[in-house]
């Protein structure tokens, strides 16, 4: 398995990472975070080019408070049986990262992704959101950089989820997280989403703007059950499209939800 630390260095030496975000990352120093989270060597891989489908579902206990806990659930899974159904299927990696750290898989194939059931997903943590989409983007720079460096084309969608404002990080601010995802942006090959389900209090449209996420890349759901249903089936739609590659995958990556 590759170095995570290395594949950042790979990264800025070919110019897709800013000393800026690379700087985000080595003060984080989020390589030991994100090494049980790269999963499958591209070794085994056999197609030429690669989708990384990556979620962050929210497990602060806010979520359930709101007795938000089984559409969450729902809403994860949704995405990996919609992406399952598709052509495409064999050439996408999945991986999710809990809000508050917790890797429930790494990269693997959508057939050995783990479903998010009342055992493994309990919420009842704080809202780490800077400090921790900082270790996630890290995590998806550094697979598909892995990727890149065995010549296979990695094109990623990636999922921010949270009912609240940030509240719990201790080290990165929105500015670092913006300084990844202009990365991101600029190279085209990734996609950068968020769902911000309401808490009757967070303008979710600024919270991920100041992240870095384009407006066309933000959901915000209410915070019921139907709403927020509605909310991973457009994710799940966006994800398949995207999931095609080559020009479909720009054409969602430029269109946003709408697209």
């Amino acid at each position: 398995m590759s170095d995570v630390n290395s594949l950042f260095q790979s990264a800025a030496d070919e110019g897709e990472l800013s000393p800026e975000a690379l700087g985000v990352l080595q003060v984080a120093d989020v390589g030991a975070q994100i090494q049980n989270a790269l999963g499958v060597d591209p070794d085994e891989f056999e197609a030429s080019e690669v989708i990384l489908m990556t979620q962050m579902p929210d497990d602060s206990g806010s979520i359930r408070f709101a007795g938000n806990s089984q559409v969450m659930r729902d809403g994860h899974n949704l995405v990996l049986e919609s992406l399952g159904g598709t052509k495409q299927a064999d050439a996408v990696l999945a991986m999710c990262r809990y809000l508050n750290g917790h890797v429930l898989y790494p990269y693997s194939p959508l057939a050995q992704a783990v479903r998010m059931d009342s055992n493994n997903y309990d919420p009842n943590h704080g809202t780490p959101l800077y400090d921790e989409t900082v270790v996630l983007l890290g995590a998806v720079l550094a697979k598909a950089q892995e990727f890149a460096d065995n010549g296979i084309v990695a094109r990623t969608v990636t999922l921010i989820i949270s009912d609240g404002a940030d509240v719990h990080s201790r080290r990165n601010t929105p500015t670092d997280v913006a300084k990844l995802v202009k990365d991101m942006l600029k190279q085209e090959n990734h996609i950068v989403a968020a769902m911000g389900i309401d808490d009757g209090d967070t303008d979710f449209r600024q919270v991920f703007s100041e992240m870095g996420i384009l407006d066309e890349w933000i959901l915000t759901p209410g915070n019921s059950e139907s709403e927020i249903r509605a909310a991973f089936q457009t994710v799940s739609q966006s994800a398949v499209r995207a999931s095609q590659g080559g020009a479909s995958f720009s054409q969602t990556a430029m269109g946003g939800f709408g697209s």
